[in-house]
Order: structure tokens, then sequence, then C-alpha cells
């Protein structure tokens, strides 16, 4: 047997025996499809039907996507004209309005949904199984099915399919018999009316020549009163324009005192217009008498950029950093509250319409809203930061000494300032040449609501009184589209329309009083 052992012949047969032992376990390991990474079983034993795993998933089949529902542009790689969302400095506010092209890109999506998607073939509906009888107990045999042909010619004549090609093509409106190269459903979508989009007049009715017009953006010069009447800060002169009968008249010149006039702004209700100038001084004037009514020779220590109104109180914002309030029927010079919270210029003040808070931007690109009425803020919990704006704890004093809020999130100057006249506690805010952004905050608890990038320059912004729109002007871009006036819908933040016409930054904007044609009265001073 020994010899048996070392022959070839017991050499190859051990060898078998090894490679049996060695493929038996490996026959009962589960194998990992590379495709699908499904474990799946070499053994018929282990294929039961309660398992989940079935031949397509095991091997998989082509994947043939179905676009009925989806995206059309996404799903036949067409891309949007404007392109993926890119920074401000290649951002170009376009000349057209946002509205008439969103209408025609709705319109283009559903046609070209409809005359790629084919159409629904008309399945048969299938035959209601019988009901069977609640004292059935027994099922009817099978039942040798009937020969039946798979091909099966018949006359168009004795058909009564009306789908057959024959009797389709009787039809004078079917599709072979059109003319159009798009589908009857589309055809319709184009030839029925559409909505009359809003129409905004985009040449001025009016231009007035404003020489000596300062090109600051830090200063307030232009003011439109209850009564009709535009005030405009030229040089050291004050001139008056009335709008019904176009009358123009000086109501001051500071070149006596060797003083510029930085700013102006009309009380909410009357005649009286306060003029700030850059020595630091503060006028104000009866437009009716064209006389001067009070004189603050030191208002301020440096030029007034920002003038505000609220009732009988004058607020004012300065190079100096602080904001001062006077009451003007009172014949003192001092004033009987100052606000210090920004570290540079004040150059945006504005009251809200119901008398409530004050909100102030400055150049250190802070938005601080005041209350002299000592209310308190609305208490939240981990007040450093509230919302998805940079909120700063400012103390929630309620003195007058401190603000509510203070704003940190924009990265330029603040000028730009308007309430919501529609709803209460809602601010807008513009950012200069670094910031280009609109942001609206909830003064209530100091949240910010949105935000939207301009890809310019914010200079002023203004609320619609007869609808929930607001205008904004512009100066400097990254882009070739500067200088212009838009109109944003609010809260969509789509532009309704863009006005175009200045050759320079559009500094200063005022708004008729009547709010009938609020968008449409904005006079163009032009230097």
């Amino acid at each position: 047997m020994s010899g048996l052992k070392n022959s070839p012949f017991g050499k190859r047969l051990r060898a078998t025996h090894q490679d049996n032992e060695e493929d038996g376990p490996r026959r009962n390991r589960q194998r990992v499809n590379p495709i699908f990474y499904t474990a799946t079983s070499s053994t018929t034993k282990d294929a039961t039907p309660e398992s989940p795993i079935t031949m397509r998933e095991m091997y998989g089949d082509r994947f043939v996507p179905s676009r009925d529902a989806g995206d059309m542009r996404t799903s036949y790689h067409l891309m949007d004209e404007s392109g993926p969302s890119t920074p401000s400095k290649s951002r170009i506010i376009p000349t057209e309005s946002d509205a008439l092209k969103e209408q025609a890109n709705a319109i283009f999506t559903s046609i070209l949904h409809t005359e790629v998607t084919p159409p629904s073939p008309r399945r048969p509906t299938s035959p209601q199984r019988p009901t069977t009888s609640s004292s059935a107990t027994t099922t009817l045999p099978p039942s040798t099915p009937t020969r039946k042909r798979i091909f099966h010619y018949t006359s168009p004549a004795t058909s009564a399919n009306p789908s057959t090609p024959t009797r389709r093509l009787d039809t004078p409106t079917d599709e072979a018999y059109s003319m159009s190269p798009v589908r009857a459903e589309s055809r319709q979508l184009l030839e029925s009316p559409r909505r009359q989009l809003r129409s905004v007049c985009k040449t001025p009715y009016r231009v007035l020549d404003a020489p000596e017009l300062a090109d600051d953006f830090y200063l307030n010069l232009v003011d439109w009163s209850n009564t009709n009447v535009l005030g405009v800060g030229l040089g050291s002169c004050v001139y008056l324009w009335t709008a019904h009968n176009a009358a123009v008249s000086k109501l001051c010149d500071l070149a006596g005192s060797n003083d510029t006039v930085s700013s102006v702004s009309w009380v909410q209700k009357g005649t009286l217009l306060a003029i700030g100038t850059l020595s630091g001084r503060m006028h104000i004037y009866d437009a009716n008498t064209l006389q001067l009514q009070r004189l603050y020779k030191n208002a301020h220590t440096q030029r007034i950029g920002a003038l505000a109104w609220n009732s009988h109180i004058l607020s004012s914002g300065s190079r100096d950093r602080m904001v001062h309030h006077r009451d003007v029927r009172e014949p003192s010079q001092r004033p009987f509250k100052r606000c210090a919270g920004h570290r540079q210029e004040v150059c945006g003040l504005k009251w809200a319409r119901d008398g409530g808070p004050l909100a102030s931007g400055g150049n250190d690109n802070k938005v601080c809203i005041w209350d002299l009425r000592g209310s308190k803020r609305a208490s939240v919990a981990g007040s450093s930061t509230s919302g998805s704006g940079s909120v700063e704890d400012a103390g929630g004093s309620g003195s007058g000494d401190a603000p509510l809020w203070k704003f940190h999130e924009h990265t330029a100057a603040v000028k730009a300032l308007a309430w919501d006249p529609h709803v209460s506690g809602v601010l807008a805010t513009g950012g200069g040449t670094q910031d280009k952004h609109i942001r609206f905050w909830n003064t209530f608890n100091g949240t910010m609501l949105s935000e939207l990038d301009t890809g310019s320059q914010v200079c002023n912004l203004i609320w619609s009184l007869t609808s929930h729109e607001l205008v904004s002007t512009h100066g400097f871009s990254s882009t070739t589209a500067q200088n212009q006036i838009c109109i944003w819908k609010y809260p969509t933040l789509n532009m309704v329309a863009s006005l175009t016409g200045h050759t320079h930054r559009v500094l200063y904007l005022a708004m008729s009083p009547d709010g009938e044609s609020a968008f449409f009265d904005v006079i163009q001073v032009r230097t």
C-alpha cells in the first residue's frame, strides 16, 4: 500500500480529494454581485420564494428614465440663459421686465413638455371580475382556452374602434392634416389670450436741470412735500419746484455765511423745510412765506447728512457719529435727546410712519433701531444673534440711550432706509458698493426676513403706498448695468421693471405724495 500512495496515481487521487474539500465551502459561500453589490447564493436551495432578491435585481437590465413629470430643462440638458447663481460681480440687472420673461419661460416649458412627452395611449379597460355568491364554497375548474389568432385582419368598415388609422384620418382636425409644426395642445396654448402685464413707462415725463448737484453718496439733497413741492439743494442754495405748475423759486442762499447745503427734509404735514449744512448748522424755513423760522448754529460739530421728521420732532444725523432729537416748538438750541450708536458718519435716518421707532444707518455698515417712547424690545433667547442676520445685544433698556436692535449684516455703508407702510415693523435697508444687497428686517424680534443681491450700489429705497412694491436706485456696479431705478415686488422680490436714463449715480430720490402714481412720478434729476 505504501507503494500505491507514493505512486503517481495516488498523488493525483489525494490532490483530487483536497480540491473537493476546498471547493465544498466555497460553493455554499455567498457571492457579491459587483454591479449591484447584492449578496447572492450559488446554490439553488438558497433561492427560496420568500427571498426578496430576484434575477432582475441580481443582474439588472437597462434603466430607461421616465421624463413625463420631471423638469424638462434638466431632463433634456437645457440650461437657463441666466446660468447658475454667481457672485454679485457678474450679476447684471436686466433692462427689460422680468415678469414678461417669466411668462415666456412658463409658456416655453409647457410647450416643451407637451411636444417631447409622447401622448398616453388609450388602454382598454380590464373586464370586471364577477362577484361570487357568499354561499359558494368551491371554485370553478380551469377551462381550456379557446384558440385565438395572433394576427386578426378585419375590414375598416366593420371595425368599431374609432382610433384605427383609417377612421382617424376621416377627421378633418386630425394632426396628419395640420400645417403647424406643434401639436394641437401646444397650438391652443399659443393662441390662447395671455394675461396683460403691467405697463411701466420707461421714459421720464419731465427732466429738471440741476447744476451744482453734489455727487456725494452720504448726502440727502432731494425731498418731496405733502403739498406737492419738490425741494432740491444745489450748492449753497435751496430751490423749490411746484409740481402742478412747474414754478421754480429760490428758498434761501447760504453763500453769505460761506456754507453749503448737505441735506433737506420736509415735515410730514405742513410747509416747514429743514436744511442741514456742511458746517453743522440747521435751518428751518417756511416754504409759504420763504422766511427762516429756526436756526441752530451749533446743531452738530460736523456736516449734517441726514434729517428726519416725526411730527414736531426733528432728528438729525451727522459725521460726528451722533443723532440729535429736537422739538422745533421749543426755542432751546440744545437737543432733548442724544443717541450714540454708530462709530462713523450717520448717513441715513428714517422714522416709521406710525410714529414708531427710528432707523439709522451709518458708514460703519451698521443699522440701529431706536425707540424714544421707552419701549423695551422683545426678549429673544441668545440675543447675540437672531434669525439669519447678525444682531447685537444692545441692552434693551428702552431709555433711548442705547438702540433696541443693531444689525451687522451689511458690508458697506447703509444710507437707504425704508419702512414698509403695509406691514408694521418691517424695515428695508440697502448697502453700498461693497455690499449691493437689500435686506428686510423684522424690528419686533430682530430677525432678518430676506435679502436680495442687486449687483449694484443701493443708494435709495422707497415703498409704494398703493401696492406692495419697493423702488430702489443704484449707482456703482461691477457690471455694465448701472445707474438704474428698479421696481421690486415684495415678498417674492421679483423685478417688475427697471428704468434707465441716468448717466451718473442715482443718489437722490423723491416720490410724489399722492400715492396713485408713486412709481411713475419719480423725478429724475440729471447733472
